[in-house]
């Protein structure tokens, strides 16, 4: 890490604020620019461990970057990850207030809930669907605290890798009983079609980044534990709402997601 701890713990309450109070803040890397990686992750584990301490609960990971475009985008190798709290769970159907978010969009995934602890350093997509539970549709909102323009790969890290919530729905189904790769979904905005995708454009096969976040988790001396709920990462690029949109996301056999933002 290059930052010093003062100044981690500094941006991570910074954060915190932005986050009490709907703002945006200047980038993190147009006052650091000698910020690393490391240096993110430092910063969203101050800001996680003050929100556990304040009484909340952890119920998963969400995993980003997980499509070759994205990384070209972002001119990174591997992906990025950050935590979901309790209070970021939407059901079906959830109205959802607009202005609870800062640049708010939606991006289509799978969940993986755990019935087993995952753990590295070799963990495999083998593994993973040993310990999957179910898989189901779901849709993150993706909620950036930090100034867009110029944003880097250090920034959106140090912003709970620009997670907002998680709205779960359709038909959960067991990872051994299709084929993960071909589930395919079409996401639509106020009744227009915006986007489709195939889960295999997470990384081949989206149990590949839960492979890859176990195994990174590793190094942390931690592991992802039975119950989690395990984002995999989007495949389909984000699509912008606000107030007065209605989302619908259509996964063919396994159901629908829908919510409305207000």
């Amino acid at each position: 890490m290059t930052l010093a701890d003062e100044t981690i713990t500094a941006l991570a309450a910074e954060l915190a604020e932005a986050h009490r109070t709907r703002r945006v803040i200047p980038r993190i890397t147009s006052r650091y620019p000698e910020a690393t990686v490391e240096d993110s992750y430092a910063i969203q584990g101050v800001w996680r461990d003050a929100r556990l301490a304040a009484g909340s609960r952890l119920v998963g990971r969400k995993i980003g970057l997980t499509s070759r475009a994205m990384q070209a985008a972002t001119g990174i190798t591997e992906p990025d990850y950050g935590v979901m709290f309790e209070d970021t769970l939407w059901e079906n159907g959830a109205v959802i207030p607009a202005d609870a978010y800062s640049n708010v969009r939606i991006e289509v995934e799978l969940a993986f809930v755990l019935a087993a602890p995952l753990e590295g350093p070799h963990c495999s997509v083998f593994d993973v669907l040993r310990a999957t539970e179910y898989v189901t549709p779901a849709l993150e909102i993706l909620n950036s605290h930090i100034e867009l323009q110029g944003r880097t790969i250090v920034d959106t890290i140090a912003d709970n890798a620009a997670y907002g919530g998680i709205v779960l729905g359709g038909r959960p189904v067991r990872p051994d009983d299709v084929d993960l790769r071909w589930i395919s979904a079409l996401l639509y905005r106020n009744e227009a079609i915006e986007e489709t995708g195939v889960a295999a454009g997470v990384l081949n096969h989206p149990a590949t980044g839960v492979a890859w976040l176990a195994n990174k988790l590793h190094q942390h001396d931690t592991r992802l534990e039975a119950g989690e709920i395990i984002l995999a990462g989007s495949f389909t690029r984000p699509v912008w709402v606000c107030a007065g949109d209605s989302v619908l996301c259509d996964y063919g056999p396994m159901g629908t997601i829908t919510c409305r933002f207000l």
